[in-house]
């Protein structure tokens, strides 16, 4: 974490990747990039090749009840209070018509990484903004097929979804008040529109704000330690929560949810690094999941992270 602080303090811009765990961070100048690519809303690194059209020709997911044991010892411990909101992911084999590289720059995000080779995500969730002094974190959670009569207002009045999304606004509401002054909800459960391979979704946000001290720069390190794992990925309370996950994943997240952004010289942004897959010795892994409560059903939440795996082209 202390290159992150290195870099901002001298004006440097660079771009950072952090693994799940925090256990790895890479961090480098724009100019000293290789073989990595990358897109935030204000900048990227590269030219578009012609248009191409990947696809996933194969999926082999994890089995439904592999899923429902872990979806189950979720629910145990929420009865037990010891998590309220949990996000419950598994990796997924698949395999694909193209090169990672190929389908990085064929898919559209927000928030866009092709790492060395390694791993590509293509993100419509922002982590982090700060501009101005001023840090910014958009939690989003709940989605629905827009094509569905009247989705917005169902998606906005779904009380599972409400409480899924409160809850997240409360963790992040306070992991900005670790770091920052003033925090508080500018916007609440706001709707955006996110293409999910050839389905419209309707996506729900908020954003939180508050003001960092003006030598942020030299801290940027101990902001992004105090502030991750994010907790959209993670859930709430964050450390009982993050016992939980490794029990009842038993598998390592590594660089999937983590965060990757980029610091222009003096503003960043950053965006959690879902809609991911990795490549393996044993070919390529996709990487997907969604919040349990209390309100959960096995089965939605099981196919949820089926629909998750696509490619937004």
């Amino acid at each position: 974490m202390d290159r992150l602080s290195y870099y901002a303090k001298r004006g440097i811009p660079f771009l950072f990747v952090i693994s799940y765990d925090k256990c790895k961070v890479f961090a480098k100048p724009i100019e000293e990039l290789h073989n990595i690519y990358f897109k935030v809303p204000s900048f990227k690194n590269y030219t578009l090749p012609p248009k191409i059209y990947p696809t996933i020709i194969q999926k082999e997911p994890i089995d439904f009840a592999h899923y429902a044991k872990a979806f189950t010892y979720v629910q145990e411990q929420i009865r037990k209070g010891n998590t309220y909101l949990l996000n419950l992911t598994f990796p997924t084999p698949i395999k694909t018509s193209h090169s990672l590289q190929e389908i990085f720059f064929a898919t559209k995000a927000k928030f866009k990484l092709y790492f060395q080779d390694e791993f590509i995500c293509f993100s419509p969730e922002r982590f982090i903004k700060i501009e101005d002094d001023t840090i910014s974190t958009y939690p989003m959670k709940g989605t629905i097929d827009a094509s569905i009569p009247d989705a917005k207002n169902k998606i906005l009045q779904d009380i599972k979804e409400m409480a899924e999304h409160t809850m997240v606004v409360d963790l992040l509401r306070n992991d900005l008040n670790q770091v920052a002054r003033g925090v508080r909800v500018k916007r609440f459960r706001y709707v955006d529109k996110i293409l999910a391979g050839e389905k419209e979704l309707l996506q729900v946000s908020s954003e939180i704000a508050g003001k960092l001290p003006k030598d942020w720069t030299a801290k940027l390190g101990e902001i992004f330690n105090a502030l991750l794992p994010a907790g959209s990925i993670t859930g709430t309370p964050k450390k009982s929560t993050c016992q939980i996950i490794k029990r009842a994943e038993k598998y390592e997240r590594d660089f999937y949810t983590g965060i990757f952004g980029y610091f222009d010289g003096k503003n960043l942004d950053s965006g959690v690094m879902i809609r991911f897959i990795e490549k393996t010795p044993q070919g390529l892994i996709y990487k997907s999941g969604g919040g349990i409560t209390s309100d959960s059903d096995v089965k939605s939440e099981y196919q949820e992270l089926l629909d998750k795996i696509y490619l937004p082209l």
